[in-house]
């Protein structure tokens, strides 16, 4: 079995020799074994599915969760990647001026989701689209001098700080088979296959994290492949689905159970993985939509008892919805309105528990909606 996911290929010799894995295409052969485990797995995370985006279509701020949501997996994603950043900082209504090197990746990453499910109504899933996203993530922050929106032409691998080839924990295909390797994996992304759509979303961000065809990114735009394929196939209507909290959460696994179909040729082990991450994950957004919409309702009904005062408050409130940390002449120059209209919606949203103060600067106040950052903050 150990030749189903791929061999190796000798490259250089004398003292510079080193061996690159050459992965097989997709689907493997022989064919992956659904077995009871596999289709419970696979039923349990169709129907939280359905579930998901049954609530995503009913919320009437959806698109407000979902930039959320954006946000969140989008800062995840570049934690597994040892990114330094909380969710306040992705949040910081002073983000332009304020913004260091790892919130710039973590931007970055929204910026390229966004992009990248807006090129999908023109574009079918394709190298291209990958290349694309790939130079929005890469875009004036570190890792730009690693050849942003181009595959590599040199070779990488993968290990410690300061691990070289030689103590390299994986080296993927040489520059020549992963061209090949991205061509063939292009062909799936789009062909015929009796797989499930999230088996074959299995298959498919493993392969491309085993070819690694950039120099840098290939964790985060792999993981975005996750939704992009799932949204194209109709599979998900929004992305409100999001992966990374569970990969995150177990990392160690998420590595080790890719290396295990590498190494044994055993996709089995890493689609049953996958699918557990689905499910999880859909729970987990099921769970947040629910929390956020029953403090909405509460919310709603508090500022509604302020009497004249409770047109400029709801205001404010709908603005601290997708913005959860704001600046007083930041939100008054968004809304249109007086600094000192918005003063007093603010001191009026306090009194009432749902903003507190977060900075003690009187120079520079900022405002928090606590109760929001809460639910959005689990995991990070």
């Amino acid at each position: 079995m150990e030749k189903r996911a791929g061999s190796f290929r000798a490259n250089l010799s004398g003292e510079a020799a080193y061996q690159s894995f050459v992965p097989s295409p997709l689907p493997p052969d022989p064919p992956v074994v659904l077995d009871d485990e596999m289709v419970a797995l696979l039923v349990q995370a169709r129907s939280q599915l359905s579930v998901l985006d049954g609530i995503a279509a009913r919320i009437p701020n959806i698109d407000l969760f979902v930039s959320m949501y954006v946000r969140k997996e989008a800062l995840m994603s570049s934690q597994i990647e040892g990114t330094q950043a909380t969710l306040e900082d992705v949040l910081d209504p002073l983000l332009e001026a304020n913004a260091n090197r790892n919130v710039a990746d973590v931007v970055n990453y929204i910026k390229a989701t966004e992009y990248a499910i807006n090129r999908l109504k023109t574009l079918p899933l394709c190298n291209r689209l990958i290349k694309e996203t790939h130079a929005v993530l890469m875009e004036g922050v570190r890792g730009q001098e690693k050849s942003p929106g181009a595959f590599r032409h040199s070779q990488n691998w993968i290990g410690g700080q300061g691990s070289t080839l030689k103590s390299a924990k994986y080296i993927p295909p040489c520059p020549e088979d992963m061209e090949t390797a991205m061509s063939d994996l292009e062909k799936y992304f789009n062909a015929e296959d009796r797989l499930d759509h999230l088996i074959r979303a299995a298959l498919i961000h493993y392969q491309f994290e085993t070819i690694h065809p950039f120099l840098d990114g290939n964790g985060r735009i792999g993981r975005l492949l996750i939704t992009l394929y799932l949204m194209e196939r109709k599979v998900l209507t929004t992305p409100a689905l999001y992966i990374s909290y569970f990969l995150k959460k177990n990392r160690i696994e998420y590595y080790d159970r890719m290396t295990e179909v590498r190494s044994k040729g055993n996709y089995e082990q890493w689609v049953r993985f996958f699918l557990q991450a689905i499910s999880e994950s859909a729970q987990d957004a099921i769970a947040a939509i629910d929390e956020l919409t029953a403090l909405h309702e509460q919310n709603v009904q508090k500022i509604g008892n302020m009497g004249r005062a409770a047109k400029s408050a709801i205001q404010v409130f709908r603005y601290l919805e997708a913005n959860p940390i704001i600046d007083i002449r930041k939100t008054a120059n968004a809304l249109g309105v007086s600094f000192n209209t918005v003063s007093s919606a603010v001191r009026r949203l306090t009194d009432c528990g749902i903003l507190a103060q977060t900075t003690n600067a009187n120079r520079n106040r900022t405002f928090a909606y606590e109760a929001y950052l809460n639910i959005l903050r689990k995991g990070t």
